[in-house]
């Protein structure tokens, strides 16, 4: 659903932008606010997109030493990562928390034409990094069970970086895919 709703906020932001440019061109007349939408399509797309690369484990880490060292040691470090991300995640929330509670005592608006009430846009905002939030926590909760358990072998399988044969292998997979959809089309 993320992923949908962030590809979504996207190709509605290029609509908007292919209707400003061909405006601004043809008519000599603006919409007076694509920009602004396109600063609230980013900072919510950007919420979203934590979230997202969270699950799919494509947060970038410097792994040059993961793999060479002993499985005790790669579990901490998979788990101190996913740990380091939540308590990450939690703080961007409660600095939102703060901003957002700013904004509702001031009656902040947005410095355009529209002068929009950046409770709306701030809200969604807020929304998106207290999923990732939740998301980062949830994960850190399942790495640390793992930890406990003594199930390593599970927390480095499910937790450590993507190695560049993984990310072949899927950008491999999703060609696959995409061929035979290609090929089954009449």
């Amino acid at each position: 659903m993320l992923a949908w709703a962030f590809g979504s906020i996207f190709l509605a932001l290029a609509g908007v932008v292919t209707v400003e440019t061909i405006a601004r061109k043809a008519f000599n007349i603006s919409l007076q606010g694509a920009d602004e939408l396109g600063g609230y399509a980013l900072a919510v797309g950007c919420t979203i997109a934590f979230s997202l690369a969270l699950m799919g484990r494509n947060h970038i880490r410097v792994d040059v030493f993961h793999e060479r060292m002993p499985r005790r040691v790669q579990a901490f470090l998979n788990w101190f990562s996913i740990a380091s991300m939540a308590a990450f995640g939690i703080f961007m929330a409660w600095v939102a928390t703060k901003v957002l509670a700013d904004t509702l005592a001031y009656g902040s608006t947005a410095q355009t034409p529209w002068a929009t009430p950046l409770v709306w846009p701030q809200s969604v905002w807020y929304a998106g990094l207290v999923i990732f939030a939740l998301v980062g926590t949830g994960l850190a909760l399942r790495a640390t069970v793992l930890l406990a358990s003594g199930r390593l072998d599970v927390l480095n399988q499910d937790f450590h970086p993507k190695s560049a044969k993984e990310e072949l292998k899927e950008e491999l997979d999703d060609l696959a895919v995409r061929q035979s959809t290609e090929g089954a089309k009449p």
